[in-house]
């Protein structure tokens, strides 16, 4: 036999085993989508250069480096708006890529995607895709796995998963964390209370109760309460709902050992471990990235989110810094309907001195500046990991999964249909500077449901295929080249704190309306009874509220009910009203496999357009 010939069915042979030893280049783009929480998009220097001409916010000193680069490497969306100013809600909507009155989730309800109206989550479909799939830290879009008798569980979306509670907290590895504490001694466990767990460094830890189901705290909790708030200089919410609730203080915890700290060490030994096994940090199994395959990592922080605890590090330099406390007076609340007044009664700071006004402003900052430093470390890990396998990739950083007050409408909090409570930003770069043009800027409105179509149609996914007809969003590639119509609004909706409501964001107008009679989610007995109540009840009961941001952009003064605009507030009531409630409205009972209503009476209603009536716009002499 020749011997050349002999050679090659040699190397035939051998090639089997070599098969193992090389990765194929995965044709799609590794995907990283950074979220962070409750973070205002005026901690970003980058942004307040674009939209207000400083690196300043309007309130003062904010510093983010890392995250500047990352803007002037990508695209800045300076108008992201959240669809529901609350966690579980607004991720929700952004993992399912669709609005909270298509996806009947509005609050903390527990869903699945057991009933016949759910589509798959983002995860799931990339995965069908060819990528793998992992979550790190805080992903909490509330979608689990169910079963009668069965309960929630995990659904299973991340192929490798670390949880910041689960995971990592749940076997003391964090800062300063609150969990259940149970009474195990008579068989069953049994809830006493909530406690407030603190690690030190060194490895001890301290822990006390800070409510108790039954009965009076112990003088010994009180006084370790007490001795905590003070060692580290802990600022407490001062209203009954939220008293314990940290709105500024110094973390037990030296920057780099801190829970968001820990998570981008998960996210970086997953990365530094491709093709091999490791342990967790709490020393689970685990399989680092499969490098043959691209890479779905979703990247959840925890901070800026009570308790707001920078490390000392950060919090002595923003100490010395003096902020610009937002305008509040309560006669600002004269024109406000009950459920908004609701929404500042569990948030208000008003009542706090100077000084502890200063401190929350500091310290809110300066953790958003830490936050900045660990997301360059994780930013750079990911580029990393894909310059060395030689994979494209796209980088989405939501730039908090929803807003945070900061003394504006006199509280420090969220839930509102104000725009600290819903206007964001995002950041989309690629390694493809064709598709993202470095230091690019889009000032008009996206929305966040555009990030599932978008990360979709990067992995490959034909989002114009009539099966993903369920996406609300657009794809934020097709946004930049002008392949999607303008929005002349966004929406979102809510059924927390103040009750079901729903808001509607022009350029120029900001409406919200009540939605449902009732306050608390919706179940069996409630679902899609007399979907129609807020479009046929008298104005008073829907508790219409309309802000003119072209002369009030602090939206201090609600003019549903001036005479001069209450023709052009019952438009946008009918506007947002036959939206939300009649073009593909859900409401579930997720007790149960698959007990909803959808309404569909006004289908269509959602066609992006406004064209108010020129008449129902007031001239400009009339709102000084």
């Amino acid at each position: 036999m020749n011997k050349h010939l002999t050679k090659a069915i040699i190397g035939i042979a051998l090639l089997p085993s070599l098969v193992p030893l090389v990765s194929a280049k995965p044709s799609q783009p590794s995907i990283l989508w950074i979220i962070t929480d409750d973070q205002r998009v005026d901690s970003v220097q980058y942004y307040n250069e674009k939209v207000y001409g400083t690196s300043d916010s309007p309130l003062g000193y904010v510093e983010s480096p890392n995250i500047d680069k990352l803007a002037s490497e990508g695209v800045l969306f300076t108008q992201a708006i959240c669809n529901s100013p609350v966690c579980g809600p607004s991720r929700g909507s952004m993992h399912s890529g669709r609005y909270p009155f298509r996806n009947g989730h509005y609050a903390f309800e527990l869903t699945h995607q057991e009933p016949d109206f759910v589509k798959p989550a983002v995860a799931q479909t990339l995965r069908d895709h060819g990528y793998a799939t992992a979550g790190f830290g805080k992903d909490d879009h509330y979608i689990y796995k169910w079963g009668p008798g069965q309960g929630f569980h995990d659904a299973g979306f991340f192929d490798h998963r670390v949880h910041f509670k689960g995971d990592l907290q749940a076997n003391k590895i964090g800062d300063l964390f609150t969990k259940a504490k149970y009474d195990y001694s008579g068989g069953a466990p049994k809830v006493i209370g909530t406690s407030e767990y603190v690690l030190y460094p060194d490895g001890s830890e301290k822990s006390y109760l800070l409510t108790r189901k039954d009965g009076e705290l112990s003088e010994a909790d009180k006084a370790t309460k007490a001795q905590i708030d003070e060692e580290f200089g802990i600022l407490r919410a001062y209203t009954r709902a939220n008293q314990n609730l940290i709105l500024g203080g110094e973390n037990p915890k030296p920057a780099g050992e801190t829970i968001d700290a820990y998570i981008v060490d998960e996210f970086v030994s997953y990365l530094a471990n491709a093709n091999k096994p490791f342990n967790t940090l709490a020393g689970a199994a685990a399989h680092g990235a499969d490098t043959s395959k691209p890479q779905f990592l979703s990247l959840g922080f925890h901070l800026p989110h009570t308790p707001v605890l920078p490390p000392k590090s950060y919090r002595d330099r923003f100490r010395t810094k003096t902020y610009t406390v937002p305008e509040f007076n309560k006669a600002d609340l004269e024109g406000l309907p009950d459920q908004l007044k609701t929404v500042y009664k569990v948030g208000k700071v008003d009542d706090m001195t100077d000084a502890e006004k200063q401190s929350l402003i500091q310290d809110y900052y300066a953790f958003c500046a830490y936050g900045d430093a660990l997301i360059g470390e994780a930013v750079e890990a990911f580029k990393d990991y894909c310059q060395e396998n030689e994979q494209d990739y796209l980088i989405i950083y939501t730039i908090g999964d929803h807003g945070w007050h900061l003394g504006e409408q006199g509280t420090s909090a969220k839930f509102g249909p104000w725009r600290q409570s819903i206007q964001n930003a995002a950041i989309v770069v690629s390694s493809d500077k064709n598709k993202v043009k470095p230091g690019t800027t889009y000032e008009d409105m996206v929305e966040f449901v555009d990030f599932a179509p978008t990360m979709l149609q990067a992995g490959g996914v034909d989002i114009e295929d009539p099966d993903m007809e369920y996406l609300d969003g657009y794809s934020l590639t097709d946004v930049l080249e002008g392949a999607k119509p303008k929005r002349e609004y966004a929406l979102g909706e809510i059924n927390l704190v103040g009750g079901p409501r729903a808001y509607i964001h022009t350029e120029r107008f900001r409406f919200s309306m009540r939605t449902r009679p009732y306050h608390s989610p919706a179940n069996g007995k409630q679902i899609g009874k007399d979907i129609e109540w807020a479009l046929n009840v008298p104005a008073e009961k829907a508790e219409l509220a309309l802000y003119d941001l072209k002369h009030d952009p602090l939206e201090r003064n609600n003019v549903a009910n001036d005479p001069e605009y209450r023709e052009l507030a019952a438009w946008f009531r009918n506007k947002l009203g036959t939206i939300v409630l009649g073009d593909g409205r859900v409401e579930c009972d997720w007790s149960k496999a698959n007990t909803y209503s959808h309404s569909n009476f006004a289908k269509g209603a959602d066609d992006k357009q406004l064209e108010i009536p020129a008449n129902l716009i007031p001239a400009d002499s009339l709102s000084n």
